[in-house]
Parts: C-alpha cells; structure tokens; sequence
C-alpha cells in the first residue's frame, strides 16, 4: 500500500497545472507561438498553439493540423498559462487527502 501511495504521490508532483486566461485579440503576441483556445460563436471551440494572426483571421496548428478562424466568427480567445497555485496545491493535497482516506480506512476496519 506504501508503493501505491507512494507512486500516486511521485506521480502528482511531476504533474504539471494549466489554465486558460481570456485575453483580448489585440493583445495576443505572435513571437512568443502561444497555446489558444478560440470560442466561436456557434458554440464551438478549436484548442492549438499560434501560427499567426491578422486584421481578419488567425490561424492555429492543431491535432489535425492548421485551422483557420476568421476573425468575426472569434467570440473570446483564451492563452493557455502555468498555474503554480494549482500545480502547489495539487501536489500538496492530494497525497495528505490519500493518507487520511488511509487512517480512516484503518480506524473503521479496526486495523489500528
């Protein structure tokens, strides 16, 4: 049980957070090939990293290769971006939470 614990655990703090921050269209930074999410007005979203943008499209390399949105069909455009706050917590919480399911196990089986 300790190796089980104790891989859950390993494998956490490797584990790494993102979130996805709205961002204006003006603001969106061609050099840096940033990871979007473009939400469309008819409810769809198309999720990939930055090829590049203009005044009426902005185009995105997915899975299935390169996308092209045109700009009056982008209802929000959100960058993906390393959430340390939930990566620390994450790794923090989740093995505390797996030893105190463990105790609780224990002390209801009458293991201790």
């Amino acid at each position: 049980m300790k190796k089980i614990l104790f891989l859950l655990s390993f494998s956490i703090l490797f584990q790494s957070c993102y979130s996805y921050k709205s961002i204006d269209y003006s603001n969106i930074e061609i050099d840096k090939k940033q990871k979007l999410e473009v939400l469309m007005l008819n409810k769809t979203s198309m999720k990939g990293q930055l090829v590049s943008k203009n005044e009426k499209t902005i185009i995105l390399q997915t899975k299935d290769g390169q996308g092209v949105i045109p700009i009056e069909e982008v209802y929000n455009v959100k960058v993906k971006e390393f959430s340390l706050l939930k990566t620390a917590g994450f790794t923090a919480l989740i093995p505390i939470a797996a030893y105190v399911l463990l105790a609780i196990v224990l002390i209801i089986g009458g293991g201790i």
